[in-house]
């Protein structure tokens, strides 16, 4: 299965490559960046962090849509713990969950717009690419990433830094702080699906995303866009047929409830980031900002140990439960439907979107 994947992202590459002229420089341009800037933030290491426990005290606002029972509630709240144990208490991570604050985009628009009400938060990594953040694109393109350890090794490689680093390279009052992941996206719906045909003609709920509008429209379905706020009453209702979230997440929405039918196509990896505001990192002295980093380090080990086996047992909770679960054996067939939207959101990028491919070797 892998193999007939790797052939179909193979030349669909080969396109994107024909399309640009024989390739973009840059790939080759963001390794010597990554090269020259090191890592994605102040190394602790370099930083004395003895005596941040005295630093002025500071409170920073942490945004997360989802509840704190999830695979990403729980990678923040690791976060808030360790940032809090390693400054001495000089900095408290106040975590607003559940959406309290507002969809994903509500709090993206707010952080970019200068507000000072949230300082953090964890979004999806293709979240960016509303705001101009072309590099983060990749990251949500279909069937990129055939497995976790093929994800790790992008979040863990040179090539990880540059990406953290772009909101503050087009100019975003952002910076990224760590990556993580909530596994593989997945459609859910409300009729039986048992193969890529069953979803020709049905409604799924998408965010306001080309890539995802691409991929859907590719698969032979109709995106209509919903606030994830309103996705429940959606379903329930019949305004879409079906969406597509990680399986936790699917789980500690309630949507098995309203749209019981699972296939496990496992289009994209639920990459996270969390960011930081560039008033909410002024607010810190270099040691605290040091130890933002090194919380974020231990997040991101946090989040990679966590992921799969919490998945797993949702997983297993979910069959108990009766909601069907249709395996996915053979992705070659969902990747070539959507070998128009690869192509055309990569052609611009293909040698850094080769890069990330060439990481699952």
């Amino acid at each position: 299965m892998k193999k007939a994947l790797s052939l179909v992202l193979a030349l669909v590459m080969l396109l994107a490559l024909a399309a640009c002229g024989g390739g973009s420089s840059s790939g080759s341009s963001a390794n010597s960046g990554a090269a020259e800037s090191g890592t994605a933030a102040p190394s602790a290491e370099n930083t004395d962090t003895s005596n941040v426990a005295n630093d002025p005290h500071v409170t920073l606002v942490y945004a997360e849509v989802n509840p704190l029972d999830t695979i990403v509630g729980q990678t923040g709240t690791a976060f808030k713990e360790k940032v809090e144990e390693l400054s001495g208490g000089s900095i408290t991570i106040d975590i607003q969950a559940g959406g309290v604050l507002g969809s994903e985009n509500d709090v993206l628009d707010s952080m970019v717009g200068g507000s000072n009400s949230i300082d953090i938060s964890r979004i999806s990594a293709f979240a960016l690419t509303s705001y101009g953040a072309q590099k983060s694109k990749l990251l949500s393109i279909p069937y990129t990433f055939v497995s976790r350890d093929h994800w790790w090794k992008f979040a863990n490689s040179e090539l990880a830094p540059e990406f953290l680093n772009e909101p503050q390279e087009i100019g975003l009052p952002l910076r990224g702080i760590f990556y993580g992941e909530e596994g593989f996206r997945h459609f859910f719906t409300k009729p039986v699906v048992n193969g890529i045909d069953d979803l020709k003609g049905l409604k799924l709920r998408v965010s306001n995303d080309p890539v995802m509008n691409g991929m859907v429209e590719g698969l032979g379905a109709s995106p209509t866009v919903v606030s994830f706020g309103e996705l429940y009453s959606a379903l329930q209702t019949g305004v879409v047929d079906g969406a597509e979230q990680p399986i936790a997440n699917y789980k500690s929405n309630a949507f098995d409830e309203v749209a019981p039918n699972l296939i496990l196509d496992g289009h994209t990896l639920g990459a996270i980031q969390v960011v930081i505001t560039d008033s909410g990192w002024n607010k810190l002295t270099p040691a605290q900002q040091a130890v933002l980093y090194e919380a974020g380090k231990y997040a991101q080990d946090f989040n990679a140990n966590l992921s799969e086996t919490a998945e797993n047992e949702v997983l297993d909770a979910l069959k108990a439960s009766g909601c069907n679960v249709v395996e996915v054996t053979d992705k070659a067939t969902w990747a070539e439907a959507c070998s128009d939207v690869i192509s055309t959101n990569t052609s611009d990028q293909a040698e850094l979107y080769q890069q990330i491919l060439d990481l699952a070797e």
